[in-house]
């Protein structure tokens, strides 16, 4: 008896703390885009947010260089010059992850399209700093006293 006691009481304290960690949001496995999601694991996450991609590609110097230079679409200088702005812009979008409480950085709208909506916030103006091209001050702002050093 005192056995079944003791396995009852240890099957509460591992369901208890088990729930404890469990997150407030997943996206639900068929509705996965791997390619909107930049930040995070889309399995379990409490805090998204949300940023418009093409803008931040837009802010890289890769990205500048093309515009500046009339790259032609299609040349191989311009898909690897495109190449390297992604890359960047996806390490800018990690960077502000690691750095804010941010644990899902997804594509702006992607977390709308879901039959319940997952609430995130609009960060673009976080990585556009991360990047050096947005307005600075207002980014110091958005990111939560405990997350700067």
């Amino acid at each position: 008896m005192r056995y079944i006691s003791l396995m009852l009481v240890c099957g509460a304290v591992v369901f208890a703390s088990g729930y404890a960690w469990a997150s407030n949001y997943a996206i639900p496995a068929e509705n996965l885009d791997i390619q909107k999601v930049y930040y995070g694991s889309a399995s379990g996450f409490d805090k998204a947010g949300k940023i418009d991609y093409e803008q931040v590609i837009k802010a890289t110097e890769e990205y500048e260089v093309l515009k500046k230079k009339r790259v032609k679409r299609g040349t191989g200088k311009y898909w690897i010059l495109l190449s390297k702005a992604s890359e960047r812009a996806v390490h800018a979008i990690g960077a502000v992850g690691q750095e804010t409480d941010y644990d899902l950085i997804a594509a702006q709208g992607y977390l709308a399209d879901f039959e319940s909506s997952i609430p995130s916030e609009d960060i673009t103006e976080l990585v556009l700093a991360k990047l050096g091209k947005g307005p600075a001050e207002k980014a110091k702002k958005l990111v939560p006293e405990s997350n700067k050093p």
